[in-house]
């Protein structure tokens, strides 16, 4: 026991507290001692106790009331009342005002012992939590709330307002602006944050593999299925599941998911009977849905049930004064993870993350400071951001997109008559082809994260680049 472990025993019978000062001495305790309550409360001015022992009987002001003034001075001191007596009302009420436990005299010693080491141990897992909370508020201020931006704010306030309700939470953004972020911090705010919190992406499967990955099925449901398997619902009972890109999922299944949060139960594939669960749901999504309820692409019932509380994340362009903030958080995490000491970036560099758009959001800036970190140079990074024009200049520079008017098939200097409708259909196909092979330079090719930039499908970029004549080998 750590000599800096102390006790507060506050008794009015000289021999009681004679009694528990040697016996909490012997377990390695300090201990001091008060005969009531008025002297108790003076001696917390001086002293801030580990744990308190109080006899429910004093003097002056009694037990329960001493109780209470210690709980509203010092909460998170486990206080253990004493009692000869042990009326039924009086520990139901000291439980009530935050007593850690009541033993009624005469007590065996391994009774105080246990009392004492199960207070101590909750006051440890109390603490443990708190800083768990402190952790995560400080990686949701780190990675969303940079700067002092409203918006950021509110989602701050949101967070904080329904973390520890089960209220269904539908987190709203951009891709790469910290959906999961927020997810995980709704998750380990709450109270459900000791069960499991489990994701899945419902944009990563096919439809009939998402069916069984959520609700799992039974032995001979199909060609393959040899024994039952349990679904991400049952896994998350009594927790959290977390579904991103949930507009991405089929009608059947929106189906499907509704009735698991209006009834609380589902059916497993080959099931004959219905499985219930009890899991806080979070969904996330980078589309619009109110367009996709529009267009019968997502039912609007599912989204009147998900958008109950809605977290709507701003992308980083509109919040530019957190890109200092968080590019020291991204050093200062791979740094330690790769061993490096890249400090600090240049103001070169540290302009140009200021001028650029960031159609990639947080996540795009994690991986440019990534590899920074990584090559332990900025020049690669520079050269990428020098080189990368902001949105407005694909939309204001027609002259950048190659717009001339030969191209267009337009001549004003024989006095030719001008087809209008024709010469703005191949502009529009000029600058569709110019700005689709623009943004997947910037991304490398990466067809997936042009088609989120430029806010198509990943099957109308595949259709659109087929159309332009463009290919990776061009």
């Amino acid at each position: 026991m750590s000599e800096r472990t102390t006790v507060l025993v506050i008794d009015d019978d000289p021999g009681i507290r004679e009694y528990l000062e040697t016996l909490a001495t012997r377990q390695g305790y300090g201990v001091y001692t008060a005969e009531d309550g008025e002297s108790a409360l003076n001696e917390l001015d001086q002293v801030r106790p580990d744990i308190i022992t109080l006899d429910a009987v004093l003097p002056g002001i009694d037990g329960l009331e001493t109780l209470r003034r210690l709980k509203q001075r010092a909460p998170e001191i486990p206080v253990v009342m004493l009692s000869g007596h042990g009326q039924a009302r009086t520990i139901v009420e000291a439980m009530r005002l935050g007593a850690a436990d009541f033993l009624r005299k005469p007590f065996e010693v391994e009774e105080l012992e246990l009392a004492f080491a199960k207070a101590l141990d909750n006051r440890a897992l109390e603490e443990e939590v708190m800083s768990l909370r402190g952790r995560v508020r400080s990686e949701v201020d780190g990675l969303l709330m940079g700067g002092d931006n409203p918006k950021m704010r509110e989602v701050r306030e949101i967070i904080e307002q329904v973390a520890d309700t089960d209220i269904t939470v539908l987190v709203r953004g951009e891709s790469g602006t910290g959906k999961e972020v927020v997810a995980r911090a709704l998750f380990q705010l709450g109270n459900r944050r000791s069960r499991p919190f489990v994701k899945v992406n419902c944009a990563a499967l096919p439809s009939e593999l998402l069916e069984s990955e959520l609700f799992g099925f039974e032995k001979g449901a199909f060609t393959g299925a040899q024994k039952r398997k349990l679904g991400k619902f049952e896994y998350a009972n009594q927790g959290t599941i977390f579904l991103d890109e949930i507009s991405e999922m089929a009608p059947g299944l929106q189906a499907k998911l509704l009735q698991v949060l209006q009834d609380g139960e589902f059916s497993r594939l080959g099931g004959e009977s219905d499985v219930r669960v009890d899991a806080r749901i979070i969904a996330a999504t980078n589309r619009n849905l109110e367009e996709a309820v529009k267009s019968g692409e997502f039912r609007e019932d599912l989204y009147y049930r998900l958008n109950v509380v809605t977290i709507q994340i701003p992308p980083l362009r509109d919040r530019i004064d957190a890109v200092p903030l968080l590019t020291e958080h991204f050093l200062g995490m791979y740094n330690e993870q790769y061993n490096k000491k890249v400090e600090k970036l240049s103001n070169e560099t540290m302009q140009l993350l200021m001028d650029y758009h960031w159609p990639g959001n947080v996540r795009e800036l994690e991986n440019m400071v990534k590899r920074m970190v990584v090559l332990g140079n900025e020049q690669t990074v520079l050269q990428e951001l020098s080189q990368s024009a902001p949105p407005q200049a694909l939309e204001s520079d027609p002259d950048d997109l190659g717009l001339d008017l030969v191209a267009l098939g337009a001549d004003f200097s024989n006095g030719q008559e001008l087809d209008l409708k024709a010469i703005s259909k191949r502009a529009s196909q000029i600058a569709e082809k110019k700005v689709i092979e623009r943004v997947l330079g910037q991304t490398r090719w990466n067809r997936k994260e042009a088609a989120e930039r430029l806010q198509i499908s990943y099957k109308a970029l595949l259709y659109k680049m087929k159309e332009n004549g463009l290919s990776e080998s061009r």
